[in-house]
């Protein structure tokens, strides 16, 4: 599993080579928008991503053939954390592989709270992420943003923060339980969900909220509103591990849109 894993990578960074002149400057542009001042005193932003038509990038659990995006915010000024409001993902499949990630724009609305609230926030990010069409590209960008003041609204961020996945409450689940057991080289998590369908061909996610975790594609077999996910988690150790089930986020896409975002798995 591991080696297919690695396998897609090196097939995705290997794009360039082919890519017959094509720069990042042509499929790729990025900017901070300032966005306002919350009323917690936190700063509303967002990373707005430009592609050429066609290209796609990645959410934050990208599959096999995807680069999750990373982000280095050293440089930043009164800054204590931030915190990302991820639009639903789309799901894509090329020759075989299944990837989730966005095309042609992505508006990334990012919380950020800041040491003092009273000053002001200089923000600056090295983002590193995939983009791909018919080739795979890395991309770098480095970004800087001062957010002054109270700002004022911006109707692009906030038609991003509408396009969340919705909680486990707002889409009507009234169940989960997963059942955790090792196998020759990780774990085999199986989650059983009481949720009404989110359309056709829906896809189960599951982030284990361990870093360097490979995540299997979900199997998933649905009656009604019982929905069954299995998936299997490989360490980089190869072999059973402790798994927080309050760590565990399980996010079910389905068809126009719609997502289902849901924190912890508990057991049966």
């Amino acid at each position: 599993m591991k080696s297919l894993m690695l396998l897609a990578l090196l097939s995705c960074l290997a794009g360039p080579v082919s890519a017959q002149g094509v720069t990042q400057s042509d499929i790729l542009e990025g900017t901070f928008r300032e966005g306002w001042r919350m009323e917690t005193g936190s700063r509303m932003t967002a990373l707005h991503l430009r592609l050429a038509p066609q290209w796609k990038t990645y959410w934050r659990a990208p599959g096999d053939a995807g680069i999750p995006p990373s982000f280095d915010w050293a440089g930043s000024e009164n800054v204590k954390s931030v915190r990302f409001h991820w639009p639903t993902p789309d799901v894509f499949h090329t020759n075989g592989i299944q990837s989730v990630g966005y095309h042609d724009e992505l508006v990334l609305p990012i919380e950020v709270i800041a040491k003092d609230p009273s000053r002001p926030v200089h923000l600056r990010a090295r983002v590193d992420l995939g983009v791909c069409k018919d080739i795979c590209m890395p991309a770098t960008l480095d970004l800087t943003v001062d957010l002054l003041g109270k700002g004022g609204p911006d109707k692009v961020i906030s038609t991003a923060l509408r396009a969340r996945p919705a909680t486990a409450h707002e889409a009507g689940m009234t169940q989960i339980a997963c059942t955790v057991e090792p196998i020759r080289d990780g774990l085999r998590l199986t989650a059983e969900v009481r949720l009404p369908p989110q359309g056709t061909n829906e896809v189960v996610v599951v982030e284990p909220g361990v870093q360097g975790v490979w995540v299997s594609e979900a199997q998933v077999n649905r009656v009604g509103d019982k929905m069954v996910a299995v998936v299997d988690m490989v360490p980089p150790s190869g072999a059973p591990f402790a798994l927080d089930r309050r760590a565990v986020t399980v996010t079910v896409l389905g068809t126009a849109g719609r997502g289902v975002e849901i924190l912890g798995c508990p057991a049966p």
